[in-house]
């Protein structure tokens, strides 16, 4: 009988220095994995974290740790050649397909990127395969900006909205919060438009409401909810709002069924 808590161990292929306290490791995988899943990263003695999957790549993904507590502070002294444990992936992740063809508006803060930058990738590399892609991402400062080498290749192929809550005088950058640019983003379609909405619970409501204020159905907003994540698999109920658990059917919700799960 598999043990679906035995974890496998993954080899770090490269490991990439955002700010003071965010990394992005590259770690050695092979398998199916959408955009907005995660994984179950442990250290022996020391516990476990679910870590959203940032980048899917042939034979790795990108995981992208942020030190917060105990098991990310020791996984921040590891190196390149050292190895992680690894469960899953779980969650059901962004489905690519039911955004191709369509108007796309992704509005991230802070490291509520990592878990959509799969689907903003992956547009900026098949711009063709959407009517139109907007991509917002608000950060605290500037020094808070993950993704900077990012930003700079999707500014090639979609249109970029990047902003920070505050900033010091001489910044030449956009400054105040994702709600106050979303008056600005075109709309071709308010019937078709998809918009998907990540990040920390206050933003992740008050964009929602931004964007049905805006005039976007709440059956085309998309949201992922940031929640501790500890078995995976439906068993502790950690996750749980009501009767679903998040790490099963979720992170990723329609609005619609979002809506009604309350703390």
């Amino acid at each position: 009988m598999k043990n679906i808590y035995l974890p496998f161990k993954s080899k770090i292929l490269n490991i990439k220095k955002h700010t003071q306290t965010d990394y992005t490791f590259r770690m050695e995988f092979k398998g199916d994995v959408k955009p907005g899943q995660f994984f179950e990263v442990s250290i022996p003695k020391f516990g476990e974290s679910p870590i959203s999957v940032s980048e899917i790549g042939e034979g790795y993904v990108d995981l992208t740790i942020r030190r917060v507590g105990t098991v990310t502070d020791v996984i921040h002294s590891f190196f390149v050649g050292g190895t992680l444990y690894l469960r899953g992936p779980y969650g059901n992740g962004f489905d690519v397909n039911i955004y191709k063809g369509k108007e796309i508006i992704v509005a991230a803060g802070g490291t509520g990127l990592a878990p959509v930058k799969g689907i903003v990738d992956y547009f900026a590399k098949n711009p063709k395969q959407c009517v139109d892609f907007n991509v917002m991402a608000g950060f605290k400062s500037p020094s808070d900006i993950l993704f900077k080498d990012n930003f700079k290749l999707w500014e090639k192929s979609i249109n970029v909205t990047l902003t920070v809550d505050s900033a010091d005088d001489d910044y030449t950058g956009n400054v105040g919060l994702i709600t106050k640019y979303i008056k600005d983003i075109p709309v071709i379609d308010m019937d078709e438009v998809q918009v998907i909405v990540v990040g920390p619970p206050m933003m992740l409501k008050f964009t929602v409401a931004g964007f049905i204020k805006k005039g976007v159905k709440e059956k085309n907003i998309w949201v992922s909810y940031e929640r501790k994540m500890c078995c995976g698999v439906g068993k502790c109920g950690h996750c749980k709002i009501d009767d679903t658990y998040i790490c099963l059917e979720g992170p990723v919700f329609n609005y619609l069924d979002a809506v009604h799960l309350v703390d």
